[in-house]
């Protein structure tokens, strides 16, 4: 049985610092066959979609709180999968939360952690301008938060192109070409959320600097103000 700890990190910083540990922990795997970065790049993001519920859902921590996660996991080496034993799962949150409320939390995820880790994401969208040659550029929102950017080419009243688009939470992913049917009575807000959750579940799932700058040269196009990154600071 392997253990995944993520040490102490703030908490803006907790997703790409999991993937970082995890492919460390297993960069023999990848070495041998490089199938299993994809294999271990979907299940970092099965995680970190659960961490996203516990941390901002639940909790609704502060992006600089400080949190430790713990979790031990199995390689099924015939099937290239890892597997998450979900209820060895510890969360620490350094805050004034008194520890009781985020292991009750914690607990209450765990056990439907395999329907909440493959959950689609309620993204919403702004459109935050139109480029020189017809593309649209909207913002991907959660809450209140800009967590993403994706283009779009309208093509006619009942089709788009969503050239590309990134994200950075719940889990860093990119996503690109894909067709956006807009139905009868829709606008194209509407069908483009529809499509990003759906997206999500097979989307690239990057490193969170991947995911900013992209995002970023989107925002980019439409001379939109870039999104800082969040600088991790973190001890053991």
């Amino acid at each position: 049985m392997a253990r995944l700890s993520s040490g102490f990190v703030i908490a803006g910083a907790y997703a790409d610092k999991i993937r970082r540990t995890m492919f460390a922990q297993l960069r023999d795997y990848i070495r041998r066959d490089k199938e299993w970065g994809q294999k271990i790049a979907f299940a970092v993001a099965q995680l970190n979609r659960l961490l996203y519920s516990v941390f901002v859902e639940q909790l609704k921590i502060d992006k600089g709180d400080v949190v430790r996660i713990r979790i031990e996991y199995e390689v099924d080496e015939a099937n290239k999968n890892i597997v998450w034993k979900w209820d060895t799962l510890s969360v620490e949150v350094f805050r004034r939360v008194p520890q009781e409320q985020v292991d009750s939390i914690v607990k209450q995820l765990v056990s439907k952690a395999s329907e909440v880790a493959l959950a689609a994401v309620a993204y919403d969208v702004t459109k935050l301008g139109e480029t020189f040659d017809g593309d649209v550029v909207f913002a991907i929102k959660l809450g209140e938060r800009e967590v993403g950017a994706a283009i779009l080419t309208p093509v006619n009243d009942t089709l788009a192109i969503l050239k590309r688009g990134a994200v950075i939470e719940p889990t860093p992913a990119i996503f690109e070409k894909i067709r956006l049917e807009i139905q009868p009575g829709k606008t194209v807000e509407e069908s483009l959320k529809t499509t990003l959750s759906a997206v999500m579940q097979t989307a690239k799932h990057v490193s969170y600097d991947e995911a900013l700058k992209i995002m970023n040269a989107i925002r980019e196009r439409v001379a939109a103000v870039p999104m800082p990154k969040v600088e991790e600071e973190e001890e053991e």
